[in-house]
């Protein structure tokens, strides 16, 4: 089995210097340090060129010197990206090339002229067709998206080979959201746990292609960065670069995927709102920002194009979702930084609207009223649905999960399970613990187990996000 491990480390441009520090010593340094003294380490990385240049602001040199020594090795595969990661399918062609193209130049400045980037990671995963003509004029190889965008989540892409983009020659990746949740939740702590969930992939002549946040080890998850390490010198997990697949593996077939990102779910995309998370049609808020947004793009003066790059970056429309993603302080400097490109009345006008309106939903807890509903609107009792000898035999080997994890070490799985059986029990169980659910099938590949999850496991499909529910962003 061959393991291809993308990872993404990104900070926004006006990050405050404290919140960076901690990310670099909980999380950046480790990673870079892990890497280096692993021999079999093979990764593909996304670094942004906004978060070199924090790098470079505020003196982690120490970051860079070894980051251009592990491209130089061929160690780590570097991706291309938008430099300040917005979402691209929300773009003009010209900016879509000018905020790849600056990437490019800040990447190589930093990691060395000869940084070769075959492929691209859109932010978030974004994909939009629009993208393609343009990757292939710049030079890529492949573009890397979500399993969702293979065909809107009814099926799983195959593994023993590689696609191709239907009429173009460029070739596209997907990332595999099971295994990548469940590295993300902190359910295995041990590569033991996690060679016994992927024994089935263990024994075939295929590949495995994970994504996740680079944050999500020692920032967002003191201590899964061991797991990573351990990983990365496990003999069975013969790491690769996404590239690198393409030397071993032949071509299936073309596709043609969808617009989507690694958060869309099946519903979403059905529902026609891929982009919820950053371009809600039903939050005001969101409204707003865009049309202050396209107001400032429209007549952006070309000497304060790099301030409008930055003010690109997807975080304020992220943290404006409330669903369950909030903050006030993202919000305003959101909205400030686009009115101090284009400073009249209009624009004013916009950022007083913005900024009343979110301290409004603040201060009348609507914020926490729709974390609440985005919830609720799921909730399925598994007790009305099974019958009593399937669900006592469900809570049995969850059960049984739980202590098998706490033996480990595993607590965070630990309390998963328990929390998980809780809510069953208790008839207060959410698409969200079916997490869960897919954790439990995964370890004991039981057939009857499986038939019985089927059934609760079909709706929950429709729904499921490409990323875990505790997933946070860049505070």
């Amino acid at each position: 089995m061959n393991w291809a491990n993308f990872l993404h480390i990104y900070q926004p441009a006006s990050q405050q210097p404290d919140i960076l520090e901690a990310v670099v010593n909980q999380s950046y340094r480790p990673l870079v340090k892990g890497i280096q003294n692993s021999s079999s380490c093979r990764i593909t990385l996304n670094v942004t060129g906004a978060l070199l240049e924090l790098f470079d602001k505020y003196h982690y040199h120490d970051l860079i010197a070894d980051l251009r020594k592990m491209a130089e090795s061929g160690r780590i595969e570097f991706t291309g990206s938008a430099k300040y990661h917005a979402l691209l399918p929300f773009l003009n062609e010209v900016d879509i090339i000018r905020q790849i193209q600056t990437n490019e130049q800040t990447l190589k400045f930093y990691l060395g002229d000869n940084l070769k980037l075959r492929g691209f990671f859109p932010p978030e995963m974004a994909y939009h067709p629009k993208l393609i003509p343009v990757l292939e004029n710049l030079g890529y190889s492949w573009i890397l998206l979500d399993e969702v965008a293979f065909d809107g989540g009814r099926h799983i892409p195959d593994n023993n080979g590689l696609y191709q983009i239907k009429d173009h020659k460029l070739k596209v990746f997907f990332r595999e959201r099971r295994l990548s949740n469940l590295i993300m939740s902190s359910v295995f702590r041990n590569t033991k746990s996690l060679q016994e969930a992927m024994s089935c992939e263990l024994t075939k002549p295929n590949f495995v292609l994970t994504g996740m946040d680079g944050e999500t080890f020692g920032h967002h998850r003191p201590g899964l960065e061991k797991l990573l390490f351990e990983i990365f010198d496990t003999p069975e997990f013969n790491l690769v670069t996404l590239s690198g697949l393409l030397d071993k593996y032949p071509m299936i077939s073309d596709v043609t995927p969808v617009v989507s990102t690694w958060a869309s779910s099946e519903q979403d995309i059905e529902q026609g709102v891929q982009f919820a998370s950053w371009k809600d049609p039903g939050n005001p808020i969101h409204t707003l920002q865009w049309k202050l947004f396209d107001l400032v793009n429209k007549s952006v003066p070309a000497s304060r194009q790099p301030e409008m790059d930055i003010a690109s970056a997807s975080d304020h429309y992220f943290w404006a979702s409330a669903k369950p993603w909030w903050s006030l302080e993202m919000i305003e400097n959101g909205a400030y930084l686009l009115v101090q490109i284009l400073n009249n009345s209009q624009t004013r006008d916009y950022y007083q609207q913005i900024v009343e309106l979110a301290f409004e939903w603040q201060r009348n807890n609507k914020v926490r009223q729709l974390a609440i509903d985005q919830k609720s609107h799921v909730q399925i009792p598994f007790l009305d649905r099974a019958s009593g000898e399937e669900f006592q035999a469900f809570i049995k080997i969850m059960s049984d999960q739980e202590s098998r994890a706490v033996k480990n070490g595993e607590y965070e799985a630990a309390i998963l399970w328990r929390d998980a059986a809780f809510k069953l029990v208790h008839k207060l169980d959410i698409y969200d613990a079916v997490h869960a659910v897919d954790m439990l099938r995964i370890k004991i590949g039981n057939e009857k187990i499986e038939n019985m999850l089927q059934k609760y496991r079909a709706k929950y499909h429709l729904v499921r996000s490409g990323q875990p529910e505790q997933r946070r962003r860049h505070l």
